[in-house]
């Protein structure tokens, strides 16, 4: 007879935020981000005490979401965020807004005033009584689910609930609402042994079946065309399917292009690679496009950003899709999940004893671009200070990216510039945040991977972004966490200066700032810290080396130009009517924002 010998904890009543904590390391929760206070005090105590789950305090609430969208993004596990009550649970809100936009799995535990204190006045009461504001509504648009652990015995249902939807398809983000009474109350431990195995991926939970007409649809459009384009998105990484894409294209002998946030889902250097397509890629892709019988989205809906420039060569192309998301276009689509139905549409296809080669192509060529764009402004450059342009500074940066790092790219002209001339590592994530598109999302997005992973993480961010959510260097710095802060100093958020000039007639410069010395200001505020102005391109690269050769973070700042062009669509529509004076319906417009 086997007898089992019960977990001694369960016999003696803890806390139900212990429980928790416990129930977060059971389902394979290494880290929890976020920012202490009164309401949300007792879980970071229990961390602390159960000491499984590793608790990182961030500067900012919306920094420790984007810590949590890291973690998620670079692990494929769900990303866990804690925040206390009042403005410290509305400054979640943005964060959340960007995981639910981008599917990315976040957990959100929410602080809240004891239960006895609600309608009567509290500090930061968010209960929906007596006037005040309910969370739950607040929580409900941005996130898969949302509820209140309003007695302690709830939890046992809750939160498995929570993190089933949180990997769910569409994944995003999950809300509990924790008064600070209800965290505090006794509860028992269940009993474990063993221990139960952490919770399965979301590619690795049982799928429902395809549907086979769908199957047979998108194969038979595939089976006949001689040229195919295939267009991969965020969807591939999140559901780990690049072997089964890199399978099918091989079987069609197709063009591959991605989406401005999938550069890591196919081989950049791969030779049947067409470049990035949309707003901020490569003009190879439309060429392609123009030229093939069926395009292929996989893992994309293709939204605007990712199809501007595109939409009359669509027009006039089959279009079919595989994802579990149908697309912004019409086309033939097969739904459900990504890898089976890859594998389902392959497996039809004629085999071949070797991948098939793609028809020739140009790749992805750079576009050139003038250099002159807003007016220069007083100040936006330090006397004597030489600029770097972009595309120096990104081949720099190629030149130092270690083959398994990590890239995390921010908003604007620097992310403009990253996504249209930085190859993805071979080996890591190469993250670009297209769901709300905030800025400063890179800093807390890049530390959160490079705890969870271990690995070399680079940030690329212009000043703009620093500016909003840069402080989270010092979390960078008292984690010891292996990020290199790479800033495009142009003084200037020179994407909305750039609007002004070509979309409101100029003659503003509100967005033109006085010269910063950032690299100078951080060595000074964090001593400990690898800060370096780099004044040109070989010095950028020269302290990008001397980075990865150590173990934490360290910060490389250039100064760039304001009025330098970035590769965007909608701004090159108007480089040609400086000097020919070309209306803009003559200059085929982009709009987008």
């Amino acid at each position: 007879m086997t007898t089992t010998t019960p977990d001694p904890r369960a016999a003696e009543p803890v806390r139900l935020v212990d429980r928790l904590a416990a129930e977060l390391a059971a389902a394979g929760v290494t880290h929890l981000f976020g920012v202490g206070g009164a309401n949300i005090e007792d879980l970071y105590d229990a961390v602390h005490r159960g000491g499984a789950v590793r608790g990182v305090v961030a500067k900012h609430e919306f920094s420790a979401v984007t810590m949590a969208d890291g973690y998620a993004r670079s692990t494929g596990r769900v990303g866990v965020v804690a925040a206390t009550s009042g403005g410290g649970a509305m400054n979640l809100v943005p964060g959340l807004a960007e995981a639910y936009a981008s599917r990315v799995p976040v957990l959100a535990l929410v602080g809240q005033p004891p239960t006895g204190q609600e309608g009567q006045g509290a500090f930061q009461d968010s209960s929906g009584r007596a006037g005040s504001f309910d969370a739950r509504e607040v929580f409900a648009p941005v996130s898969r689910f949302c509820a209140r652990v309003d007695d302690p015995d709830s939890l046992a249902e809750l939160l498995p609930r929570a993190l089933a939807a949180a990997r769910a398809a569409p994944r995003g983000p999950a809300v509990l609402l924790l008064p600070k009474d209800v965290q505090q109350a006794p509860v028992r431990l269940p009993a474990r042994t063993p221990a139960p195995a952490p919770a399965p991926a979301p590619e690795d939970s049982p799928a429902a079946p395809l549907d086979a007409a769908a199957v047979g649809a998108v194969s038979d459009a595939l089976r006949g065309a001689r040229r195919v384009l295939v267009i991969a998105g965020e969807e591939v990484a999140a559901a780990d399917a690049r072997a089964e894409l890199g399978a099918l294209a091989g079987y069609l002998g197709a063009w591959v292009a991605v989406t401005p946030d999938a550069k890591d889902v196919f081989d950049n250097r791969d030779p049947r690679f067409a470049g990035v397509a949309g707003v901020m890629g490569h003009a190879n892709v439309a060429d392609c496009l123009r030229r093939a019988e069926v395009c292929l989205l996989v893992g994309t809906r293709l939204p605007l950003l990712a199809r501007g420039g595109l939409d009359r060569a669509l027009a006039t192309t089959r279009v079919v899709s595989l994802g579990p998301e149908p697309p912004f276009l019409p086309a033939t689509a097969l739904g459900g999940n990504l890898r089976d139905a890859l594998r389902a549409v392959t497996a039809r296809l004629p085999s071949h004893p070797r991948a098939r080669p793609c028809p020739p192509h140009a790749g992805p060529v750079p576009t050139a671009l003038p250099e002159r764009a807003v007016p220069a402004g007083e100040g936006t450059v330090p006397a004597g200070r030489r600029t770097v342009p972009q595309a120096r500074a990104v081949a720099a940066v190629e030149a130092a990216l270690p083959e398994d790092a990590h890239v995390f790219v921010d908003a604007g002209n620097t992310g403009a510039a990253a996504i249209h001339l930085l190859p993805a590592p071979r080996h890591g994530r190469f993250v670009v945040a297209l769901g709300m598109g905030g800025m400063g999302y890179t800093f807390g997005a890049g530390i959160g991977a490079a705890l969870a992973t271990g690995r070399r993480t680079y940030v690329l961010a212009g000043d703009g972004a620093f500016f909003m959510h840069g402080m989270e260097v010092h979390t960078a710095v008292e984690y010891d966490a292996p990020v290199t802060f790479v800033i495009l100093n142009n003084n200037a958020h020179a994407m909305c200066a750039m609007r002004e000039e070509f979309l409101q007639g100029g003659g503003r410069a509100d967005d033109l700032f006085a010269p910063a010395d950032i690299a100078a200001g951080v060595a000074a505020a964090f001593p400990s810290l690898r800060a370096t102005g780099a004044a040109d391109a070989a010095q950028l690269r020269t302290a990008l080396l001397r980075a990865n050769a150590g173990s934490g973070p360290a910060l490389v700042a250039v100064t760039c130009d304001p009025r330098e062009i970035p590769p965007f669509l909608p701004f090159q529509s108007f480089t040609n009517s400086v000097t020919h004076k070309e209306s803009s319906d003559e200059q085929g417009v982009v709009h987008v924002g």
